[in-house]
């Protein structure tokens, strides 16, 4: 039986702060790195820019991203985690209100780092509030509900940007309108991750992180496929609109495109928790990586509108499952002990794959052309497929059981 058909009154409520919580994750991820792509072909056009310049906004967002995951951890413990997930929001906000002030750029540069930054402190901050809400509810749905806000602020931008055409900064004001509402509306569930017990005691094991140990080479097959993944996967949703609109495709056949990537996306955890939990191995892994380079490779194949849709919907419903997948195995196979340093190890990999992406298919694909943009995605996903179905971790003494159980952590670290 579902969590959903067994949640009494305390857990709706829990559920419902969620709902809320989730803002985060469609301000953060889905407007803040994501929208973007929908902006390039304008952006492109209106400021004469190549393919590797436009996607080197991506790789500054990208290293805010790796910035903002390295210093949460210390804004949370001088701030607690309620506070950062604020503040977090609001920098979002402003630095999406930023970018609509200036086409230089410099500043669109550092705009992009700044909203990287803010969004990777609301991202990892929200998975801890929501997880602290699912252990009240004693129901993973809090989770679930607060990750799949990534989908809904897909949805929002491919619904309201498009239709903007080249109105720029109309369009990145309504951006930074759309965050502030986030943050307004968020605030008040953020309140459930002020545990100041809990952050006193997280605060004092970070002594005892330290003896964590970053055992890398036993995992080098799953670090390895990780890092192919996220410079493949981020291409893809960086230049698909920039890949339409060399297609003349119609502004209907955008915002369908977008629209049902997002609603993919806002499914995708309650379709692969189980998955993930329970299939040996890296069999999931591989397959969502499989799945996720078969569905960029399906737009190539025959760019037809119902063809790029079904692409869209594959990789909608598959590429926020890696970063779980991988999670699962490293908890494994490796000691509870040693998992925050690892994990810390597997989000270097992950933001230097992201960031170094999509300014090196830019490259490639001012060469050639943004069909290069999605075989990217789908090469790179193929071999990180590939090197997943064959990789063997060596499970290390003292640790986890083999049953691999769903965790927050698997998405704070995307």
């Amino acid at each position: 039986m579902s969590d959903a058909l067994v949640m009494g009154p305390p857990a709706r409520r829990q559920t419902r702060q969620a709902v809320l919580l989730a803002l985060g994750t469609a301000s953060a991820l889905g407007l803040a790195r994501f929208a973007y792509g929908l902006f390039l072909p304008a952006m492109r056009d209106e400021l004469h820019w190549s393919l590797a310049e436009a996607g080197a906004m991506s790789t500054a967002n990208g290293l805010g991203y790796l910035l903002g995951a390295l210093v949460t951890a210390v804004v949370v413990r001088r701030l607690g985690t309620a506070a950062t997930f604020r503040w977090g929001m609001v920098l979002t906000a402003l630095s999406l209100a930023v970018t609509a002030t200036s086409d230089a750029y410099p500043v669109l540069v550092a705009a992009r780092a700044g909203a990287g930054a803010a969004g990777a402190a609301v991202f990892i901050t929200g998975g801890v509030i929501a997880s602290r809400l699912a252990a009240r509810a004693a129901s993973g749905t809090p989770i679930t509900v607060y990750f799949a806000g990534t989908g809904l602020g897909i949805v929002l931008g491919g619904v309201g940007i498009p239709p903007l055409g080249d109105r720029l900064h109309l369009a990145w004001a309504g951006l930074g309108v759309a965050a502030g509402l986030a943050a307004l509306l968020s605030w008040g569930p953020a309140r459930a991750g002020e545990d100041p017990e809990t952050d006193r005691k997280a605060q004092a094991g970070r002594e005892t992180r330290a003896a964590g140990r970053v055992h890398v080479r036993p995992l080098w097959g799953i670090a390895l496929a990780y890092l192919l993944f996220a410079a493949g996967y981020i291409t893809y949703i960086t230049f698909l609109s920039a890949y339409l609109a060399d297609r003349h495709a119609p502004l209907g056949q955008v915002v369908l495109t977008w629209t049902a990537l997002g609603l993919a996306v806002m499914v995708s955890p309650a379709l692969w928790s189980r998955p993930t939990a329970a299939w040996p191995g890296t069999r999931a892994l591989a397959v969502l990586l499989g799945l996720l380079s078969s569905g960029a490779a399906l737009a190539m194949a025959a760019p037809a509108p119902p063809v790029v849709l079904a692409s869209a919907i594959v990789y909608g419903a598959t590429f926020m499952g890696v970063p779980a997948a991988v999670t699962a195995l490293i908890k494994a196979n490796t000691p509870p002990a040693d998992w925050t340093a690892i994990l810390a190890a597997f989000t270097t990999i992950f933001a230097a794959g992201q960031t170094a992406g999509p300014w090196l298919a830019g490259l490639v694909a001012d060469h050639t052309s943004t069909t290069a943009t999605l075989a990217w995605t789908a090469i790179l996903c193929a071999a990180a497929a590939v090197v997943a179905a064959f990789a063997a971790p060596t499970r290390r003494a003292g640790a986890a059981p083999a049953e691999k159980t769903r965790d927050v952590e698997s998405s704070t670290r995307q």
